[in-house]
């Protein structure tokens, strides 16, 4: 019997948070840029964002209920304002991540961070972080349990707020054009990427069992 369409979905949109993670982790350790060069190092960072939001995409359609089955409310709100929120988010990154890739293209000589956290983007996930948080604690009001878990929702929130911090510290110096930190920029994105991977590994796992496997 084939593998019902929620579930199948949900492996998607794991799938797509872990790959793209990955990518912002790699592409956040100094080693590898200086390896792969401006270029390779900026269209990691791109490829990451569109997994993201091609994840974050499928998240909001799966999110809440429609109407006119029933009216957004509690829980069910808190779930879809989060996953709409986050997919802004992604759309942020995306922009920003592009900006970047063609910035580099054009000077492959100069010196690029490969992505220059988006303030907008780390601000729009740590908002969703905590419409999800609101969806976590009232798991029981979800038209589907399974779509938040307390250790993931956490796990996404200390995600959020290091992504924050890599924004603080690629801010860029009127005085200088240099970025506020630039190791506290990799740290950041480093380990909010790693967070966001565990958290859709967990995901993916916490779903398994209803899709049959």
């Amino acid at each position: 019997m084939a593998s019902p369409p929620r579930p199948l979905r949900l492996r998607r949109e794991a799938w797509g948070f872990m790959i793209g993670s990955a990518c912002f982790a790699i592409g956040a350790v100094p080693a590898y840029a200086n390896a792969v060069g401006p270029v390779w190092g900026s269209a990691t960072f791109f490829v990451g964002s569109i997994f993201f939001t091609l994840a974050a995409l499928i998240q909001l359609a799966l999110s809440g209920r429609r109407p006119p089955e029933k009216p957004l409310q509690g829980a069910d709100a808190a779930d879809w304002w989060s996953a709409a929120i986050q997919f802004l988010g992604t759309l942020l990154f995306n922009l920003s991540t592009l900006a970047v890739l063609v910035e580099a293209a054009a000077s492959p000589r100069q010196d690029f961070t490969g992505w220059r956290p988006d303030a907008w983007g780390s601000i729009a996930f740590l908002i969703s972080s905590v419409f999800a948080l609101v969806a976590a604690n009232r798991r029981h009001e979800l038209w589907d349990p399974l779509a938040r878990t307390g250790h993931g929702t956490i796990l996404n929130m200390v995600g959020s707020i290091a992504f924050g911090f890599s924004a603080v510290g690629a801010y860029i110096l009127p005085a200088t054009g240099d970025p506020r930190n630039l190791e506290w920029a990799n740290l950041g994105t480093f380990v909010g990427a790693v967070c966001f991977f565990v958290a859709a590994v967990l995901a993916r796992r916490n779903i398994e069992p209803a899709a049959g496997r």
